[in-house]
């Protein structure tokens, strides 16, 4: 490192976040909401088009807990639709009648990746924390009692000390490089092409227009930036020396193959994406970690990636900011990994089986995409009334299969009993608590762990709880169990001795500080 860095005591914080994309923002957010000082910081001043449209249900349910999700709401389409056009035929889908989740979030967004990113960075202000950009990481030391990083921004050098370091910076990021954690790559014979354009077209302005054609898939969304049209092209790579960015001439043709008969008048920005599936070889190297593209990164089909990104960080926050205090520190932050490379090892040969669908090349995905939907059109609205044909593909795509069983942290003592099991998804039923019906993903959206007590559980002694910690009585719910349920909504804990209960909440770090309320009927 430089010797003439300044140090400044005062910027030390529990958790560096490198990168300030939605991962970034996010995690930051989530260790702040959970008690850790956080600094974030990101080497780009101007934000870039948007990649990613698309908030899945399970997302959104996890983001629901910071606050954010009426502000997304009020910038995102929360009732999309689709017009997928089959030869001569159009097909409409209103995703909300696909049966995907069990609440009012249970089903997709449509949502500019930049209107995200300004919603997390606009909360990450109102909380006193502001992402720092155009500051860069230089250098980072790597101890067994945190990290030193070296940062260079507009006020010049500087040292930081921190225990944490996360790498949300991206495919190429800097923090895995100087972490040494290695990454396995391998490129897509595919491409995607991106464009925001004005179009001459009777087009319908709310929904999302997917034509299919025998070189890959087109979709149209009226969500562009920097013009009123986005066009999203999926396809096979094209000749030696077509390189640069689409051209108004190269984007008339991909319009024209997908017969949606509409003219390009102007183009105002186009990127040609080549792209690689990689994974890195461990998220964990000491005090540093890696979350979203730093970590797993793969083509943009079956709109996964902010998703898992954004999951990661919901992960991830949590236990950073209660290391802390946990009694086995390693054991909770181990377990992130533990718990996120296979769900990233299964996205990623998911996107793969869906990028091949959407653009191989191969003469099979051809005729699949040219020949086979076409003729099956007629078929389509009847099998998309049937939501036990779509609902477990849809559940696949929203990361409602998720569960974290297996996990270091799930602890079962009641492992001969049926139902929700530690590490399954909490779901977002109705249960009558102290005030009545309310619906259970409303009674656990704050911040910390939440302990729902069966009608005849034994009462959580207040010594048993912190203040991250809030007790429920589900007056509906029968019987003497105690579950625990964790920050990013699975089940963390089932059993029936409050000693055993305790004995987990210290593993999560939640007993620090005064005691909480017991949740009994007043």
């Amino acid at each position: 490192m430089s010797g003439g860095a300044r140090s400044r005591a005062e910027m030390s914080p529990d958790v560096l976040v490198v990168g300030a994309g939605p991962t970034g923002l996010a995690l930051a957010l989530h260790a702040h909401a959970h008690g850790a000082g956080v600094r974030i910081v990101d080497r780009r001043v101007e934000p870039r088009p948007s990649r990613a449209l698309v908030l899945h249900p399970r997302t959104l349910e996890q983001l629901r807990p910071l606050g954010l999700v009426d502000v997304l709401r009020r910038r995102a389409l929360d009732d999309p639709q689709a017009l997928v056009h089959l030869g001569s035929r159009s097909v409409r889908v209103r995703l909300a009648d696909l049966g995907v989740g069990d609440g009012p979030l249970g089903h997709p967004w449509m949502i500019r990746q930049q209107d995200v990113e300004d919603v997390l960075a606009d909360a990450l202000h109102g909380r006193g924390v502001p992402v720092d950009r155009g500051t860069a990481l230089e250098d980072l030391e790597i101890g067994r009692e945190g990290a030193h990083a070296l940062l260079r921004g507009p006020r010049g050098e500087e040292r930081l000390a921190t225990p944490w370091v996360v790498g949300c910076d991206g495919v190429d990021s800097t923090v895995r490089r100087l972490a040494g954690i290695p990454v396995v790559s391998r490129a897509y014979r595919q491409e995607v092409l991106l464009a925001d354009v004005d179009l001459s077209a009777d087009l319908e302005a709310g929904v999302a227009h997917v034509a299919a054609a025998s070189r890959g898939l087109l979709f149209v969304f009226a969500l562009g930036e920097r013009a009123p049209w986005r066009v999203l092209a999926t396809r096979g790579a094209t000749a030696a020396g077509r390189d640069g960015p689409p051209d108004r001439d190269e984007l008339q043709r991909l319009v024209d193959a997908s017969g949606l008969g509409v003219r390009v008048d102007r183009v105002a920005w186009s990127d040609r994406l080549r792209l690689a599936r990689r994974l890195a070889g461990h998220y964990r190297h000491g005090p540093v970690l890696l979350a979203g593209d730093a970590a797993h990164s793969h083509s943009p089909a079956a709109a996964q990636g902010m998703n898992l990104g954004l999951q990661d960080a919901a992960a991830l926050g949590w236990r950073l900011a209660l290391a802390g205090s946990a009694r086995r520190p390693a054991v909770l932050v181990d377990s992130y990994e533990e718990e996120r490379r296979p769900v990233a090892r299964a996205s990623i040969a998911l996107t793969d089986l869906v990028f091949w669908a959407e653009s191989s090349p191969t003469d099979v995905a051809g005729l699949l995409r040219g020949v086979v939907a076409p003729l099956a059109a007629p078929l389509a609205p009847a099998l998309l009334r049937r939501p036990a044909l779509t609902a477990p593909a849809l559940r696949l795509l929203a990361g409602l299969w998720v569960n974290h069983r297996h996990s270091a942290v799930s602890r079962d003592d009641l492992p001969r009993h049926r139902g929700l099991r530690p590490g399954d998804r909490v779901p977002d039923v109705t249960v009558v608590a102290d005030d009545g019906p309310v619906r259970l993903h409303d009674l656990t959206a704050r911040p910390g762990l939440h302990v729902l007590l069966a009608r005849n559980a034994a009462a959580v002694p207040p010594s048993t709880v912190g203040p991250g910690v809030r007790v429920h009585r589900l007056w509906d719910r029968p019987g003497t169990t105690a579950v625990a349920v964790r920050p990013d909504g699975y089940l963390g804990y089932r059993g029936t001795d409050p000693a055993r209960l305790r004995a987990w909440l210290e593993d999560m770090g939640a007993l620090a500080g005064a005691p909480a309320s017991n949740g009994r009927r007043s």
